[in-house]
């Protein structure tokens, strides 16, 4: 799995999703890999609110998931 860049507004953070995810689709998580916390939202619906997790968190589930 890699991810890819999706474009936002020009304050935005650059967010990605995954290769696995349809190019031609939107059902997608994103996440945006910041220096304070990893904020993943629901490409489908990002209006609503996000889950932030901290720096070690989001480390410790991609290694888990790519284990």
């Amino acid at each position: 799995m890699s991810i890819k860049p999706s474009i936002g507004g020009p304050s935005a953070p650059t967010r990605g999703k995954s290769s696995y995810s349809a190019s031609d689709s939107n059902d997608c998580v994103e996440i945006a890999v910041l220096p304070e916390a990893t904020p993943i939202r629901d490409s489908k619906d990002i209006a609503r609110d996000h889950l932030a997790v901290n720096p070690a968190a989001w480390a410790g589930f991609v290694r888990y998931a790519a284990g």
